[in-house]
Parts: structure tokens; sequence; C-alpha cells
């Protein structure tokens, strides 16, 4: 028996990214997935590689009749959602906040953030019904700490909102099975992150790589492994809670100066 059997998940931004290989992961373990992305090619061309255990919905995650539309499409195709993972998302790009453009920074937040909220809002009452389920937020290292310019506050902003958001709709569903937790990677080698980084040039991208702890970045499987494990019941007893996933980067931006060795008295 695979560890998602008898699960429906619900990926947002599957079509690219991590996405892709969180619809991967989570159909490799059983469950029936349902790639939602505004991305209708390169959803379809993804959901093409499996057979009927997977398919495709178009999805804005800003708009709450699009998600009530992907939900149905979800039911009538496998089932009602019991794994939403909100995964969507946009970065915003690099920048300080006075020269932060609104329109970048408003449509940061409501993917981001408001995206976030609205998936929950439209899976939650059909988890209860069901007796339970599991949603994974995609949150960021930056919804932890900040750092100047990369990410943007915008971004900064909408990950810790995503946090805040999770804890508090944990509370709310705990006592009706429906678990929410949220996964903070660092920087990941996506299309999205490696096009950031050399727009840079080499040398910021090297000296970026050399301050995390583990000189490297993460694979987009090493992210996508806490998701199948917050989806499967192997989570069951957590909830509220962060998987950070950064290379040992927020540990040491934590860290404290090693105390002096104290001398004993003669």
């Amino acid at each position: 028996m695979s560890r998602l059997d008898g699960k429906i998940a619900l990926v947002t931004g599957g079509a690219s990214g991590m996405g892709v290989t969180h619809v991967r992961l989570l159909a490799a373990e059983g469950a029936k997935v349902m790639i939602a992305d505004i991305d209708r090619e390169g959803g379809e061309k993804l959901a093409a590689e499996f057979g009927a255990e997977v398919a495709f919905t178009h999805l804005d995650v800003t708009s709450e009749e699009s998600w009530k539309a992907a939900v149905a499409a979800t039911r009538e195709q496998f089932g009602t959602v019991t794994v939403l993972v909100n995964n969507a998302g946009i970065s915003g790009g690099a920048g300080v906040t006075a020269d932060m453009d609104l329109n970048t920074y408003y449509r940061t937040i409501d993917v981001d953030q408001h995206g976030t909220m609205l998936g929950m809002r439209a899976t939650i009452p059909a988890m209860v019904e069901a007796g339970g389920g599991s949603i994974v937020n995609i949150s960021s290292l930056a919804g932890m700490t900040a750092a100047v310019g990369f990410p943007n506050i915008a971004y900064v902003a909408a990950k810790f909102a995503v946090r805040g958001m999770t804890k508090a709709a944990a509370m709310e569903y705990a006592a009706q099975n429906v678990r929410v937790n949220s996964v903070h990677p660092g920087t990941v080698t996506t299309p999205l992150t490696e096009d950031m980084l050399t727009q840079y040039g080499e040398e910021f991208r090297r000296s970026y790589t050399d301050k995390i702890p583990m000189k490297r970045l993460a694979t987009p499987e090493e992210i996508s492994h806490a998701v199948v494990f917050l989806a499967s019941d192997e989570s069951g007893y957590m909830t509220g809670t962060e998987i950070v996933i950064d290379g040992g980067q927020l540990a040491e931006q934590l860290a404290r100066p090693a105390l002096p060795t104290a001398k004993r008295p003669s």
C-alpha cells in the first residue's frame, strides 16, 4: 500500500517549478492529483505524462470563482479534495521598499497571500464534511526572516502572512481533523530562481550560495518530500507548524557567538 492511497490532492501552480515535482511525488505515492494552474498548456502537457490518476484544471488563484470551478472539477473527476497544496506564487523581483512598484506589490500580495487564503476557504468545508484533510501551504524562508531587497518587501510580507494564516486556520479546524501546516524552503533550483540569480551575474550567484551553510541550493525533490509527508497520515499529529528546509540558513542567522570557556577559580 502506498503512503497516499485514497488521497485526492489539488496542487496549485502545479504546471511549473516545484509544483511539477509535488505532482510527480504525490502521484507516485498513490494520490489522485489535480494540477491547478493558470498555464493551461503546461498543465495539460504534464497531466498527459500520467494515466487517469492525474488531471488538469485551469485556476487563477486570485479569483474566488476560479477556485470554485477548480474544486468542482476535482470533485467531478476524483472526489472531494482531501489534500490541498497551496504552491502557486510569484516573486515580484528584487529591490528595496522605496523603489517597489505598487502594481507589482499588489499583484505579489494577491497571488502569494490572498491566493492561499482563497484556497483554504474553498476547500476546508468539504474537508470537514469528509472527516478531515491536510493543507500544505508553501511559504518560504522569507516567511521566517528577511533580507535586504532580495526577496522584496511584498514577497516577505506575503510569506509571513502565509505562515500566520496557517496557524490561524490550523487552530480553527484542529477539532475537525483538518490539519494545516506550512513549508518554508530556502532557495530552490527552479527556472524562476535561476533567472533571478542569473540576472545579477555569476559572482553574485557564487557569493549567495557560499552564504548557505550547506553550500548549495535545494532541489525541488527535497521540498516535495516534505509535502508528501505532510499530506500523508504519517504527520497525523502535526498541525499549525512549519517545516524549514533551507540548508541551515535560519539556524546560522539565529546562532549566537560561542561563549568563552569559563575559567575555574584556582
